[in-house]
């Protein structure tokens, strides 16, 4: 994977970190999204990448959002509004959809698209002190266009979704875990540190398994219990002789920490 101006790609011991190289406000620009799209799809097909942090570079700033001068100036050479949008959405799609789980990193501004993206991962980490996450979109007299509505509303339920959205509200990170929009919230010092420490955490957990687990909470949560009972059955015989399962047994048994190999 090639890093570019716009996104900066880092793969280490199973983990590629993916960071927008836009500080310090780290605009989600054309090119950006352009990048994403290219090194999610890699990252699908790539046995070396275990697990994924989404992050931007510098302390100040996750993002603003959407570059909205180069929408204006540029969206038509790529077919217009509804092109661009639909390739945002396309992206987020493919990283909540991904058999290898995501975390992202929540600091400073976390806005429009800036929330979206993360609500798009499968987890999130705030910084403890000067966050203000959130869909302001109302003030621009429009609506969260990149799936915000829905991520939100099924994250933190109806009432807080229409709290921060109707209001225009900026959360803090502490507000953010209290509402269960993010699952930690750390001293922003330590923010990047600990998502990384999360992600090798989870790229040395059997893969099939981590994609079986995707699969059913992810892919199947709201489908109705009969259907999501059948993808966890399928997930289970996909587990079922594979290499990391036996591994898996005989380090119980033998009282020692299972080394997973993905086979």
């Amino acid at each position: 994977m090639a890093t570019s101006e716009a996104l900066l790609i880092d793969l280490q011991d199973g983990v590629l970190t993916l960071s927008n190289n836009d500080a310090p406000i780290n605009r989600m620009s054309l090119e950006y999204m352009d990048e994403l799209e290219v090194a999610i799809n890699d990252a699908s097909n790539d046995p070396a990448v275990r697990a994924i942090v989404i992050t931007a570079e510098g302390t100040d700033n996750f993002s603003v959002g959407m570059d909205l001068k180069q929408l204006r100036s540029e969206a038509a050479a790529r077919g217009g509004f509804e092109a661009v949008l639909d390739q945002r959405l396309r992206v987020l799609a493919a990283i909540e959809n991904m058999s290898k789980p995501s975390i992202a990193t929540l600091f400073g501004f976390c806005l429009g698209g800036g929330l979206e993206l993360p609500l798009a991962c499968h987890f999130r980490l705030a910084a403890a002190e000067d966050a203000k996450i959130g869909l302001p979109e109302l003030d621009l007299g429009t609506v969260p266009a990149w799936g915000g509505t829905a991520r939100l509303a099924r994250c933190v339920g109806r009432d807080h979704a229409l709290d921060m959205i109707l209001r225009a509200k900026k959360i803090s990170g502490p507000d953010a875990l209290a509402r269960g929009l993010v699952q930690e919230v750390h001293p922003l010092v330590e923010l990047k540190h600990v998502a990384n420490a999360l992600a090798q955490e989870l790229a040395a957990m059997p893969p099939q398994a981590v994609a079986g687990v995707l699969s059913c909470v992810v892919g199947a949560g709201a489908a109705p219990l009969e259907d999501a009972l059948a993808v966890e059955r399928q997930a289970v015989r996909d587990c079922s002789g594979t290499r990391d399962q036996t591994e898996g047994m005989m380090a119980f048994l033998e009282k020692r920490r299972p080394i997973f190999t993905g086979e």
